[in-house]
């Protein structure tokens, strides 16, 4: 263990006065520490931010990502250059102890130093560091599917889907095509319905460029354990949502599970089995395991408990939002908790910024309080459902609603731009069907040519045949790493992360 060369009076955003640290660089993160830097007086304090990635995901674009829509380039926010006046350290919390006001922190350089992790001190705690997948003991869960909350699985998924279409156009054998040709998405919340509804349409779009294919002969399955789908837009559009997947001969199974995924075959609970290629993973989030690395006061489900000022309860200098703290709504009158999502998120991260502030210059801290707007949701090009303030929208408004507000919502002003001129340029031209998954390998090529083993194309692998094992410690399907490549022929759970149990399965950090 060594000491983090992170001492007063070094390095940007220089001070000698409190030294803040935040723990995560999602939603909360980001915005926190984008209020306090612009906030704070020169030499007030100084502010280290400490993430696994370098940026910052605006995950309601994700869907859209995949499908082409937008660059993955601009669904991300660089750290660096947003938080100029910042410390970002690259690396991941392993534990907390507040009380001697020290965070265990691993760093991209800590295995070569060989030092083992390093100890950054603090005088201020936010705690940000988002939710993980929630998973279930499922067979062959964790060897064949993949998550969809990193812009990482988003691209990944994409050149999944366009290469199974490849594969079915060019094998002779039935079994292989017809698993190459459906895809099985569980989870009826956000993060599953959205996904589902943009890579459908971009897979319908894509079948008029092959010869032998036609949307009639792929097979999109959504699986929900519930008897309904987009519980936040309420009962009325849910049953739209399912009507109108339905009507573009989407397979949607409620009160429904996904039992197995072994051997490339998923089974349901209700007894089908799908030979399958695609298995992706929605059901869900829960908190990130480093909340129970720390001595703060966790709640039955693994959140931290807090005030409604976000001040981690009965605990001094340590404050949370997003999807790691459980706050009380204070506009509820059942004493329910404010929903993990990113409409919360965003907002808790600025009232945490004021209050931090507030509470190094000894003045009185402000409540968190939010009503639920409402939900948007797209289902594709031009197809979207919304229930805002109320007002009950479906197809193209709603879709549209979707759009301008997420345009209002993305970090920065260079990032809206770049998503408006995409969005503009996708209606004068055809949409991109390119599969890029070679970036995933990008030293194939060349360890070929030095005389290297080539990497296995999907050719090499049938129907029946496995993928190699995980490297260790990434067989889990919540683990980290990076998605398989496409030339795998499958997706696993040799990735990243995917970032409270709630069933839509985006988180809000």
């Amino acid at each position: 263990m060594v000491k983090a060369a992170y001492t007063r009076g070094s390095g940007p955003g220089t001070a000698s006065g409190p030294r803040i640290l935040i723990v995560g660089g999602g939603y909360v993160g980001m915005y926190t520490a984008l209020r306090l830097q612009q906030k704070l007086g020169d030499g007030e304090a100084e502010i280290t931010v400490v993430t696994p990635e370098p940026y910052m995901t605006y995950q309601p674009f994700l869907p859209e990502a995949a499908a082409g829509s937008i660059s993955p380039r601009h669904v991300v926010v660089p750290l660096r250059r947003v938080l100029d006046k910042c410390r970002i350290v690259i690396g991941e919390a392993q534990r907390i102890d507040h009380a001697k006001r020290t965070a265990t922190v691993t760093t991209l350089a800590t295995e070569e130093e060989a030092a083992g992790p390093v100890d950054i001190e603090y005088d201020e705690l936010v705690l940000a560091p988002g939710s993980i997948s929630r998973t279930l003991p499922v067979p062959g869960l964790a060897d064949y599917a993949i998550g969809f909350k990193t812009v990482e699985e988003a691209i990944g998924l994409r050149n999944h889907v366009i290469e199974q279409m490849d594969i079915a156009s060019s094998t002779r054998d039935p079994e292989v095509r017809a698993a190459a040709l459906t895809f099985v998405f569980v989870g009826g919340g956000y993060a599953g319905v959205e996904a589902l509804g943009e890579l459908e349409d971009m897979a319908r779009y894509a079948a008029r460029y092959y010869h032998n294919i036609t949307p009639e002969d792929m097979r999109w399955i959504l699986v929900e354990a519930s008897d309904r789908i987009l519980p936040e837009v309420g009962p009325e559009m849910g049953t739209y949502t399912v009507r109108e997947l339905r009507r573009r001969n989407i397979d949607v199974r409620l009160e429904t599970r996904l039992d197995s995924c072994a051997d490339r075959v998923a089974v349901l609970s209700d007894g089908a089995r799908f030979p399958t290629r695609t298995v992706v993973w929605t059901a869900g989030v829960k908190p990130h395991p480093l909340l129970a690395a720390t001595d703060l006061p966790l709640n039955e489900r693994g959140r931290l408990k807090c005030t409604p000022h976000l001040t981690v309860d009965g605990t001094e200098h340590a404050w949370a939002a997003g999807d790691a703290a459980a706050v009380p709504d204070v506009t509820a009158d059942d004493g329910r908790e404010c929903a993990p999502n990113a409409q919360h998120a965003v907002r808790q991260a600025k009232v945490l910024a004021e209050n931090v502030l507030a509470s190094l210059r000894g003045q009185p801290l402000t409540e968190y309080s939010h009503k639920y707007a409402g939900s948007v949701a797209s289902l594709g090009l031009h197809k979207g459902v919304a229930h805002v303030y109320g007002r009950k929208l479906k197809g193209y408004p709603a879709w549209f609603m979707h759009r301008v507000y997420h345009l209002s919502r993305v970090p920065t002003f260079n990032r809206k731009m770049r998503v408006l001129a995409e969005w503009t340029l996708a209606g004068l031209f055809t949409r991109e069907i390119v599969s890029l998954g070679s970036l995933e390998h990008p030293r194939a090529e060349f360890e070929l040519a030095a005389g290297g083993a080539p990497r296995p194309g999907p050719e090499d692998l049938s129907a029946d045949s496995a993928p190699p094992p995980p490297a260790p410690g990434t067989a889990s399907a919540s683990g980290t790493g990076s998605p398989p490549g496409p030339s795998s022929g499958t997706l696993g759970a040799d990735r990243r992360p995917d970032p409270e149990a709630d069933a839509s399965g985006g988180g809000a950090d």
